[in-house]
């Protein structure tokens, strides 16, 4: 017997391997500075929590393959009133995690042969995906210039005969820019004109910053209504480990979608669907908003330290938790900066090589979701770990 061939070839996320190199360490009895996962520390909102304590003791039956009718109505309000712009909520599936959305929307549209275009760098796991459904990745390369973001040069640059999708993240984990929205238009417009589905991941765009009115960053709806979307409940209400997303999808896609997801999952956890309704009310999002302006701080303080620290940031970014910093002058790849810094300074970062190519080996990321206090004693470690580089 073998195994398949996608599972002998897909390579480890090397965030979670340090992640959980990181706990080894803990289970000695010392301690790590965790700012290499996404995960923010804020946790979900009280009455997310309180709203689970009470389902709890109900009947938990499957819900539709879809969701919850009431939780897709609750996304509408919310896209409705935080975004200006209308959703039908036929075309939006619950999902478990924004990783199944990614998922559902890979099935939907790569088959073997067709090209799919993403950015370099870009959330590994897009990748793996696409090479699972036997559709080949194109890779973007993207400069400081553009903000590590796809622009229209580089993806006609990288259009094949066979391309029939493109993926887009906006902000971009790992590097935390966004794309301007006018540019997001020409980009899916120019796809549109080419018969290509438009992905976008706007996982991260509840925690994007505001533009120069104080108006949320807009998302990829208002521009291109037929765009794929993907969302989560995990960072901007941060619900990690509640495993909770969404997927919008252009009408001619609602029935097979919903027929793959009944057969992928059959339907994503009741009792975080139904605690999950808590996440829309006003004093829950009132919350979440304190939760971004206090993540933009915390951006703030870590650039200052890592700039003292003699760390170049190519591009300052302007959402999620990231920051993409260079580490070559150190003379170190990523690879065996991270690996020092874990076992020298107990500092947990992740390497570029999880993100893509032409960044491999000279980038680093650096998630701020963590506590300040954790963020400022990772700073002061890695401070010391450099002094010791020379």
């Amino acid at each position: 017997m073998k195994p398949a061939q996608r599972a002998t070839s897909a390579p480890p996320f090397h965030a979670m391997s340090i992640g959980a190199r990181a706990r080894e360490i803990e289970a000695r009895g010392e301690s790590v500075a965790k700012l290499s996962l996404g995960e923010p520390s804020f946790g979900a909102p009280p009455a997310v929590r309180q709203a689970l304590s009470v389902v709890a003791g109900q009947d938990l039956p499957y819900t539709p393959a879809e969701g919850l009718l009431a939780l897709r109505q609750a996304i509408v309000g919310f896209y409705r009133e935080h975004h200006g712009v209308e959703v039908d909520p036929e075309r939006i599936l619950i999902t478990s995690g924004a990783s199944s959305a990614l998922l559902l929307a890979t099935a939907l549209t790569a088959e073997p042969g067709d090209d799919v275009v993403i950015a370099d760098p870009c959330y590994p796991c897009n990748r793996e995906l696409v090479d699972s459904f036997g559709g080949r990745v194109v890779l973007a390369p993207t400069f400081p210039e553009t903000r590590y973001q796809l622009s229209l040069e580089s993806m006609e640059t990288a259009w094949t005969p066979y391309t029939n999708a493109v993926q887009m993240a906006t902000p971009s984990n790992p590097t935390g820019t966004s794309i301007p929205h006018d540019e997001l238009g020409r980009l899916c417009e120019a796809a549109r004109a080419r018969g290509a589905w438009r992905i976008v991941d706007e996982i991260y765009l509840g925690l994007a910053d505001p533009d120069a009115q104080g108006r949320p960053a807009r998302t990829v709806l208002a521009t291109d209504p037929d765009a794929i979307v993907v969302s989560s409940f995990s960072k901007y209400f941060g619900m990690t480990g509640w495993r909770l997303g969404w997927l919008v999808v252009p009408e001619e896609l609602v029935a097979p979608a919903r027929n793959l997801a009944v057969n992928y999952f059959l339907c994503a956890p009741t009792p975080a669907q139904l605690a999950a309704l808590e996440a829309f009310t006003p004093d829950s999002l009132a919350l979440c908003e304190e939760h971004r302006v206090e993540l933009v701080q915390r951006r703030g303080m870590t650039l200052d330290r890592l700039r003292a620290l003699g760390m170049e940031v190519p591009v300052e970014p302007d959402g999620a938790f990231y920051i993409y910093f260079d580490v070559s002058h150190t003379g170190l790849s990523s690879w065996d900066f991270c690996m020092r810094a874990l076992e020298e300074a107990h500092v947990a970062l992740t390497p570029g090589r999880d993100f893509g190519v032409r960044t491999a080996e000279t980038h680093v990321r650096l998630s701020y979701a963590a506590a300040r206090e954790e963020i400022t004693e990772g700073l002061d470690r890695l401070g010391g770990f450099l002094d010791r580089l020379g």
